[in-house]
């Protein structure tokens, strides 16, 4: 804490947690220790880099004024994590009644009789808080959307889209099963079919040469009579 007549300016240090490609803020606190109204300014040696808020205005007196500075987002980290940025803070006495719309540039300069203050402060870059980082990061981007599924103690999914596609799988598992267990039935239904046709050609074989040989009833003829029983036993079946 820098203490000067005017004002107290609480830290002289303004601390910035720095991190890649994002806006970082670092607050002062003014604290007049008059009972009149002072006026003060916020310079800085790189304007570019910095946004004050207010860069001026006006402390009532034995009261506190909060000033924001916010570092723009930057692309490179700097050698060593150090900084050569600084701060001045002036402040002077201002009429009774000031508003910070009466604050000009000209109430900063140095006078003869004009009680002018300073406040050098310096820029200190701190390694970034990791959990600090992680609570921003969360709040910046939800950890599950209504689409995504949630992930259970056990590491598990769980959620309407996981349970659905639960469900789904089962029932195409039940259909995959019942239709192998059909095609099983057929194959083995087809292959006791085959025996049995086997079994009727041998016969009617064994019968036609025996025909032929005693002048009984004609080779073709059976065969014809068999296929129509084939024929009939299939439209059976089905």
């Amino acid at each position: 804490m820098s203490t000067g007549e005017l004002l107290s300016v609480d830290p002289v240090e303004l601390k910035f947690p720095f991190e890649l490609n994002k806006q970082i803020s670092s607050s002062l606190q003014l604290t007049n220790k008059t009972d009149n109204h002072v006026g003060f300014k916020v310079k800085t040696t790189n304007p570019k880099k910095y946004c004050v808020r207010p860069n001026t205005g006006v402390v009532l007196p034995r009261s506190t004024c909060e000033v924001i500075v916010t570092m723009q987002a930057q692309k490179d980290a700097p050698p060593d994590m150090q900084c050569k940025d600084k701060f001045l803070l002036q402040s002077v006495i201002a009429s009774p009644g000031a508003t910070p719309k009466d604050i000009t540039p000209e109430m900063f300069t140095k006078e003869p009789g004009r009680k002018l203050e300073e406040c050098k402060l310096k820029v200190v870059y701190l390694p970034p808080n990791p959990s600090t980082s992680a609570i921003a990061q969360a709040k910046e981007e939800p950890l599950f959307s209504p689409k995504s599924p949630a992930i259970t103690d056990k590491g598990n999914f769980s959620g309407p889209e996981v349970s659905r596609s639960y469900v789904e799988s089962q029932d195409k598992s039940s259909e995959v099963r019942s239709l192998l267990s059909k095609l099983t039935d057929e194959k083995n239904a087809a292959i006791e079919q085959s025996k049995r046709i086997r079994q009727e050609m041998e016969l009617l074989r064994r019968g036609g040469n025996k025909s032929q040989g005693s002048g009984g009833i004609p080779l073709i003829l059976v065969i014809i009579v068999a296929l129509i029983g084939l024929i009939l036993g299939y439209l059976m079946k089905k």
